[in-house]
């Protein structure tokens, strides 16, 4: 089926597997511009947004940007993760041989961060993904994990990255002295009309596209039916290339936009 050649693309834009056409939207900037700040200052930092607002992919490429000279990456999904899970991961990211004892791996986990500033000026830059399902005794020792000095120093970048329920659970009397410590905080809203408009015609010139793709009415329908969140913009456009090629239309109408997100739902 080769609809990418109907369609004047080298490829996909919209599939994950297809290729990576960033588009920097007013939130990608936004979220850009608070963890550039937030890498100078050190410290904590919280990305919150709905489903499909982008939160991973933006928080991704800000991190392939920086220099590996400089910046320790660890990345830690924290989806299904216990409390000695969370200690034993962070620490053979760091490069340690994890311990059995959490009290073990907390001492071990500390010495590593302040070797990485202290012997190798680098600073390490923890992102923690799916922080919305994290155990409360994670969440209760993030504080103190991350305190030096008797908390006169930050020596890593701590980054929350979420659904905005981490707001909530933030907002308890439990967690306010890890509230109080957020260097920035932002959530991800959807875009606009005419940013989600740019990010579809942006994503299809990214593969070499020079044709019409979509019509006025077609591109309008996708913006109202995703309400402007991306990827539910990537699998509508996904799902109206496929049944265009099957119906033979060279440019996509309302019609086939209405099936795509049918069909789209039901699946």
């Amino acid at each position: 089926m080769n609809y990418t050649g109907r369609y004047g693309m080298e490829m996909n834009p919209f599939i994950k597997n297809g290729k990576d056409v960033l588009v920097e939207t007013s939130e990608y900037k936004e979220v850009s511009f608070r963890l550039n700040y937030l890498l100078q200052t050190k410290g904590f930092g919280l990305i919150t947004g709905e489903p499909g607002r982008g939160k991973t992919t933006t928080v991704r490429k800000w991190a392939e940007s920086l220099n590996p000279a400089a910046y320790k990456v660890v990345y830690i999904s924290l989806s299904t993760v216990t409390v000695i899970e969370f200690y034993r991961q962070l620490a053979e990211k760091l490069g340690l041989d994890p311990y059995y004892k959490k009290v073990d791996n907390f001492k071990a986990i500390q010495n590593m961060i302040e070797r990485y500033r202290r012997e190798k000026r680098i600073t390490p830059v923890i992102i923690l993904d799916e922080a919305n399902y994290m155990k409360s005794g994670i969440l209760n020792d993030l504080k103190i994990l991350f305190n030096f000095e008797m908390d006169s120093k930050d020596y890593a970048v701590v980054l929350l990255v979420g659904l905005p329920q981490l707001n909530n659970q933030l907002r308890m009397s439990s967690q306010e002295p890890l509230r109080q410590r957020l260097v920035t905080s932002y959530n991800m809203e959807s875009l606009n009309e005419k940013e989600a408009e740019r990010y579809i015609l942006e994503k299809l010139k990214g593969v070499g596209c020079h044709q019409e793709v979509f019509d006025k009415n077609a591109l309008q329908a996708i913006i109202n039916a995703s309400n402007g969140t991306p990827r539910v913009m990537n699998q509508i456009c996904n799902k109206a290339l496929l049944m265009g090629e099957q119906k033979g239309k060279m440019i996509l109408d309302m019609e086939t936009i209405m099936d795509a997100v049918n069909d789209n739902e039901l699946g």
